[in-house]
């Protein structure tokens, strides 16, 4: 079950990758004695840390960070497993009288979490994913796509056809129970005093440093990183390895691309993910304090986090 936010005050950072979540973040703790809770689906993973872009081992000093590191690449983290992690990490920083910090891209771990979804304890059934997974290979996503929307409208709808895992994790869940996901995943509020700050600036100049990111990975050894996974027995067929980074580099490292294409892969494909981030966070969100990043004046965010956390409870 997930703790009680009841009376607990929530900063929730969220944006697209690239954005300067992490930068801001370690500000914002040093300010206000916190404690980053990580909302990213792939900084879970041990051992994928230069193409996650996870905060260094310095910053990670300066700062405690939670829920980085929590499986092997070879292993799986439900949503339900990590909405639970998260709202025991939330209860036990406030409890020891720190701020908690939900920091990340993952829109739907962030809302699982702040809204206090009831999601379906289902363990996965390997047969039927891999069932399922050869039938999207010969059929196409959209056939997979369309068997979901017969039995579970909503889901269909909530879900972008090319996300074939998540498409296959609705229909698993409706075999094992006979009930759609979407029907299941009711909300129950926690009750955190939450304060959600969005993180934006102007598309170019967003989609420039994404560019810069990448060629910063690769300086930082991503290639290097890939192999050193691959060799260590984590296959380029695990869900974790069709990461943004890891896939584009693992196609040059089986000599399918050259460097470059892959690097100019990485980017495009960057620059998609960053368009289905926004579906998650929507700058007309009036439940959303919005900061332009690039204004460069991060004084009235400040005040605003600090208003938040004197107000009368």
């Amino acid at each position: 079950m997930a703790h009680s936010g009841v009376g607990i005050r929530l900063l929730a950072i969220v944006g697209p990758t690239a954005v300067g979540k992490t930068s801001l973040s370690l500000r914002l703790a040093s300010l206000f004695n916190g404690e980053v809770i990580s909302a990213d689906s792939r900084q879970v993973y041990r051992g994928m840390d230069i193409g996650t872009a996870k905060a260094t081992p310095a910053e990670r000093a300066q700062v405690p960070h939670h829920l980085i590191d929590v499986v092997d690449p070879d292993g799986e983290l439900t949503l339900a497993h990590y909405q639970r992690l998260a709202s025991t990490t939330i209860a036990d920083v406030a409890a020891r009288g720190r701020l908690p910090m939900l920091v990340g891209g993952t829109g739907l771990y962030v809302r699982a979490v702040t809204e206090g979804w009831t999601v379906p304890e289902v363990p996965p059934d390997p047969a039927l994913r891999a069932r399922l997974e050869r039938q999207a290979v010969e059929r196409g996503h959209d056939a997979l796509h369309a068997r979901l929307a017969e039995v579970d409208p909503a889901a269909a709808q909530r879900i972008d056809a090319r996300n074939v895992r998540r498409v296959i994790r609705a229909l698993e869940v409706h075999a094992a129970l006979g009930q759609p996901i979407s029907v299941l995943q009711n909300k129950v509020a926690p009750g955190y005093q939450l304060l959600k700050v969005g993180l934006t600036m102007p598309r170019a100049e967003l989609y420039a440093r994404i560019d810069a990111r990448v060629e910063r990975m690769l300086a930082d050894g991503l290639v290097e990183e890939v192999r050193g996974l691959v060799a260590r027995g984590y296959g380029y067929d695990l869900p974790a390895m069709s990461a943004l980074g890891y896939q584009q580099i693992g196609q040059y490292l089986r000599g399918e691309v050259s460097l470059e294409e892959a690097v100019a892969l990485i980017k495009r494909h960057t620059r998609r993910f960053v368009r289905q981030q926004y579906n998650w966070f929507r700058p007309n969100d009036a439940s959303i304090y919005w900061h332009d990043v690039v204004a460069g004046d991060d004084h009235p965010l400040i005040e605003r986090v600090r208003a938040f956390l004197w107000s009368e409870r």
